[in-house]
């Protein structure tokens, strides 16, 4: 059974620097496309950065240069580090993968197959 987990979220000032991380368990990870994907309330979710498994990457616009997102195969883990953080980028973050074998660098949610339960991140003025 495919399990997605995520850790890292918390409450920082505007300007702040947060990592989040997810573990992905049940799968063979590098087998797999993952993305962080976020969504804040009474709007759309919304992909914020992915990674395939060759480590190319897609982001919003709305995160390029702040965020970065990396992965371990060797540890089952992809991480989000987020910099330069605005209050606009307060939402639930979701880890998400892709079933095996799919490739891709998409946004969209449609993608991905495995999502974790989400981390809170609130950023505030």
């Amino acid at each position: 059974q495919v399990q997605v987990v995520e850790s890292g979220g918390d409450s920082v000032q505007t300007g702040g620097s947060l990592r989040l991380s997810c573990t992905a368990s049940g799968l063979q990870f590098d087998d797999h496309s993952m993305a962080w994907f976020r969504q804040a309330p009474g709007k759309e979710r919304e992909g914020v950065a992915i990674i395939d498994h060759f480590g190319f990457t897609n982001y919003a616009d709305s995160v390029k240069g702040r965020f970065n997102i990396s992965r371990d195969n060797a540890k089952n883990e992809v991480y989000l580090k987020m910099n330069i953080l605005k209050p606009e980028d307060t939402a639930m973050y979701y880890c998400a993968a892709t079933r095996s074998y799919y490739y891709t660098t998409s946004r969209d949610a449609k993608e991905f197959d495995y999502w974790g339960q989400g981390t809170q991140v609130t950023v505030s003025s």
